[in-house]
């Protein structure tokens, strides 16, 4: 693994928000000025097959990065924030309703943030 890999997996791990590439490249940017964000790309890519960090896809938006540790996401529709939250695990019972094995599945719920909702009151 590459010096800068383990930054960014240290970056991920050691957050509470989901951030995109450009938003790890300029955090990273701060202690690592020759850095270059195709060297965030290129790592991000690597660590996410290597399933050591989560890529959350995001509609018509940057995709964001995440830890491994299992959890959902909670979407907002409108300012796309992501909340991490902990519904019961449906591995079983989607194992059953498929009649196989699954090695995963991912979670997006999607909604309006307290946020977003209170300004739709206006």
């Amino acid at each position: 693994m590459t010096a800068y890999a383990k930054k960014i997996l240290n970056l991920i791990n050691g957050s509470s928000s989901h951030m995109t590439a450009e938003q790890i490249f300029l955090e990273l940017k701060k202690t690592e000025p020759k850095i270059v964000l195709a060297s965030v790309y290129n790592n991000l890519g690597t660590l996410s097959a290597e399933g050591l960090i989560r890529k959350i896809g995001m509609d018509g938006a940057a995709d964001r990065y995440d830890k491994t540790i299992k959890h959902d996401h909670l979407v907002c529709k409108k300012c796309g924030k992501i909340a991490d939250f902990g519904f019961t695990d449906l591995t079983e019972g989607l194992q059953k309703e498929l009649n196989c094995g699954i090695l995963g599945y991912d979670l997006k719920i999607y909604y309006l943030c307290a946020e977003c909702k209170a300004a739709q009151n206006y």
